[in-house]
């Protein structure tokens, strides 16, 4: 039996990360199961179980939601570097708006 637990403490449980550092985009807190049955409907659909187990759905739950969030800051930074260029053409077309009715005027 010890060489049975022995072998057993070295795998991560639910909910424990197989790294030792943690990572930054599991910085903020979440409320966890804020997805269960949304999940345990989706794996219903899917085929398992109507009732899913509880470890499953929580093991489902913190896999989607940490894809989620590393899919997220790329995808957030892209948004502001584009929002941020946009604003920048706004403005280069303002000032050749302006150039163009002076430009009018003197003639």
């Amino acid at each position: 039996m010890s060489g049975n637990s022995a072998a057993n403490s070295g795998k991560p449980k639910v909910g424990e990360s197989s790294s030792s550092k943690p990572s930054e985009t599991t910085s903020f807190k979440r409320k966890r199961g804020m997805f269960q049955k949304d999940l345990q409907h989706m794996t219903y659909g899917y085929g398992d179980d109507p009732n899913p187990l509880l470890e499953t759905v929580a093991l489902v739950e913190d896999i989607v939601v940490e894809y989620v969030t590393d899919m997220g800051m790329p995808k957030l930074n892209r948004c502001q570097e584009l929002l941020a260029m946009n604003e920048e053409l706004k403005q280069a077309r303002k000032a050749f708006e302006v150039d163009e009715e002076k430009l009018a005027t003197t003639d």
